[in-house]
């Protein structure tokens, strides 16, 4: 591969959202030379390469031009058949780096690429591609969580960074727990608010009145966790030692719903964990 990332090539495998976004961040900011971006359509290939204003949209592989880079930006359930394709069609080589963007799976699904001799790497921004002409304006300080082989990563660390990103080494083989953390943090969250509106509505209160109600709520409870770490943010009749009231509510809960009800008494259980590892104040 060339010698430094500015004369590297770079090819798309999949060029939705988020390959189109980092193509056009690099494009833009001449970290890559872009080469090819390969969508199942032509119509999309164009379409990429016309959001980003460069390479060549193809949509067949026996189309690619060797490269000295491929990421591979399809849906995870295609990841390892791509680089499957990618190998078959001896386009990888030893000099070759090939990586993805899943935060789920590991850099070793490219394995048919490190049997060549390849590098290989997965490397995650943790954000919503859902708009990509928004991230391509404020992709910076996104962080990115990245694993896989170090000639790889001594590549790709400092063209993320020099788009902006801020990176996390990850332990490839670990890889799962990272994501289970984005997902407690994100999606379990939402499915956590959703339950409380659920409570809200069985004292009445409807719906829309009930997430404004939390609105405030929520969001001082989570610029106090960042702000003050979990410990110290945390409030409430645990935290307080009040275990008369917790222990009401989850009878009351158990009562109106089964499910959510041991949820709540597992979340106490953790609370109190939490709690008991606060710093006793000092005097």
């Amino acid at each position: 591969m060339a010698g430094s990332v500015l004369n590297a090539s770079l090819s798309i495998i999949g060029a939705g959202k988020v390959g189109r976004t980092l193509a056009k961040l690099w494009a833009d900011n001449g970290v890559f030379r872009l080469q090819d971006m390969l969508c199942q359509s032509q119509k999309n290939a164009d379409s990429a390469t016309g959001f980003v204003g460069s390479g060549r949209a193809v949509s067949d592989y026996a189309a690619l031009l060797p490269a000295d880079i491929y990421l591979i930006a399809t849906s995870d359930d295609r990841i390892e058949s791509s680089c499957e394709e990618l190998t078959r069609r001896g386009l990888i080589s030893a000099s070759t780096i090939v990586f993805h963007c899943s935060g789920a799976l590991a850099s070793s699904i490219l394995h048919t690429a490190t049997q060549q001799g390849a590098a290989v790497a997965s490397i995650h921004p943790i954000r919503s591609f859902a708009n990509p002409e928004q991230v391509a304006k404020d992709f910076t300080g996104t962080w990115c969580g990245m694993e896989g082989d170090q000639r790889a990563l001594d590549i790709l660390s400092p063209a993320f960074e020099a788009i902006g990103a801020k990176t996390a080494n990850i332990r490839t083989d670990a890889k799962i727990h990272y994501h289970a953390g984005a997902v407690f943090a994100s999606n379990y969250l939402v499915t956590l608010l959703d339950i409380a509106v659920q409570s809200y509505a069985r004292a009445g209160i409807a719906s829309d009145t009930a997430l404004d109600m939390m609105a405030p709520l929520v969001r001082e409870t989570v610029q106090n966790v960042f702000r003050l770490g979990p410990e110290t943010a945390l409030t409430g009749p645990v935290a307080r030692g009040d275990m008369a009231t917790a222990n009401k509510q989850w009878q009351a809960v158990a009562a109106a719903d089964a499910t959510h009800g041991r949820l709540y008494e597992q979340l106490m259980q953790l609370t109190v964990e939490l709690a008991a590892r606060r710093k006793p104040p000092e005097k």
